[in-house]
């Protein structure tokens, strides 16, 4: 049987883990997604556009916004 505390050190893991992705994910923004404005093309927008509908699945089930509305 698992027990609160194991729930809680699970819990705790996955927090750390979904932190240091957001730090990761922090640092990739601020270096604009290691693109070079000079050599930049419509396939890093596409790229861009993944990024960011995941990302807005993720905030919209966080928040209970969008399609998860309540």
């Amino acid at each position: 049987m698992q027990t609160n505390e194991q729930a809680l050190d699970a819990f705790i893991a996955r927090k750390v883990r979904i932190d240091e992705m957001l730090t990761r994910l922090q640092a990739l923004s601020d270096d604009h997604f290691y693109t070079n404005p000079d050599t930049l093309h419509w396939g890093h927008v596409g790229n861009l556009g993944h990024i960011e509908t995941q990302l807005q699945q993720i905030v919209d089930f966080a928040f209970q916004e969008g399609e998860h509305a309540n």
